[in-house]
């Protein structure tokens, strides 16, 4: 039991300073993320010990989102009862920031490439997972982060595939339904374990793909010479990078190459535009996506986990 702890939300953007005494990648967002909505204060909550910050955690949502869509700051500082603090945390957080009965959303960190092999690194992934498994939750799957940059060559087309813009909605539901045969993703296989393929991929397209801002022109179906489709890539913006945010290869026409093609396509799309960045993420267990990364210039500079509580 932690009774020299205070936790508490903070009490709004004048206390940013406080929040950031715990470090993290995202610190540079979370201004911002105020100002638009995608943070409250009321999601963001600290733990004090004798007025110092000793734990802190935060949510991020959708602006206008009753609920959080992710938690993906759990920080504690170097102590030895670190892991009892954000079990504490966490626990006495949750329940304020999460409407009763509603389930909890996954818990998302980003990590470095190579955070096994560094002792400071993988002790505090291995901290963070621990005090989230802790309060229930479980290792969903861990991701490669990737990123190309203005200047990485990009394949020419080889003239084997064709390219033209999705026709409507229900044609990329269509083919993602039809992609989720053998898919190595671990979120698609999750939600294949309770709903029809069809059924996910509707979920996959409203929660994320339909919610980018950026001009669904940029998406694109790769077709044979005759039309008939292959895959499909979607370059998009999201609210922080621009990035290859699907690609899919339809089960009839994997093993052929096409996946590096489509990448370059979607790539070449977003490069046109004169972005300073591309980023894309794929499962460390899908290796022909990271491999077609890799043979495509795209540098791994971060891992993901994800931890879910479902």
């Amino acid at each position: 039991m932690q009774n020299d702890l205070t936790i508490r939300p903070i009490t709004g953007p004048e206390e940013l300073g406080l929040f950031v005494q715990l470090s993290y990648v995202l610190d540079d967002e979370l201004a911002g993320d105020l100002a638009s909505g995608h943070r409250r204060p009321a999601w963001m909550w600290v733990a004090l010990r004798a007025g110092s910050l000793v734990a802190r955690a935060a949510w991020w949502g959708r602006p206008g989102d009753a609920t959080p869509s992710v938690l993906d700051v759990l920080d504690v500082a170097d102590m030895a009862d670190r892991i009892d603090i954000g079990v504490a945390l966490l626990q006495a957080a949750s329940p304020e920031v999460l409407p009763p009965g509603s389930a909890s959303p996954d818990y998302l960190r980003y990590i470095p490439a190579d955070w096994r092999d560094e002792p400071r690194s993988r002790r505090e992934v291995e901290d963070r997972m621990q005090i989230a498994e802790r309060t229930g939750a479980r290792l969903l799957v861990e991701r490669f982060r990737f990123e190309w940059k203005p200047g990485t060559p990009i394949a020419v087309p080889s003239g084997r595939l064709a390219f033209r813009p999705v026709r409507s909605d229900a044609e990329l539901i269509d083919l993602m339904t039809l992609v989720m045969e053998g898919t190595l993703d671990a979120h698609s296989r999750q939600d294949l374990t309770l709903m029809s393929a069809r059924q996910v991929a509707v979920g996959h397209f409203e929660e994320e793909l339909a919610q980018f801002r950026s001009p669904r022109d940029w998406w694109r179906v790769a077709t044979l010479r005759n039309g008939a489709p292959v895959g499909f890539v979607i370059p998009a913006r999201n609210d922080y990078n621009p990035i290859i945010g699907y690609l899919g290869v339809l089960p009839a026409h994997r093993g052929n190459g096409y996946i590096d093609e489509i990448l370059a396509e979607g790539t070449r799309i977003l490069d046109a535009l004169g972005v300073p960045r591309i980023r894309a993420a794929t499962d460390l267990g899908n290796v022909p996506m990271a491999d077609a990364f890799t043979r495509a210039g795209w540098v791994n500079f971060q891992r993901a986990i994800t931890m879910t509580w479902t």
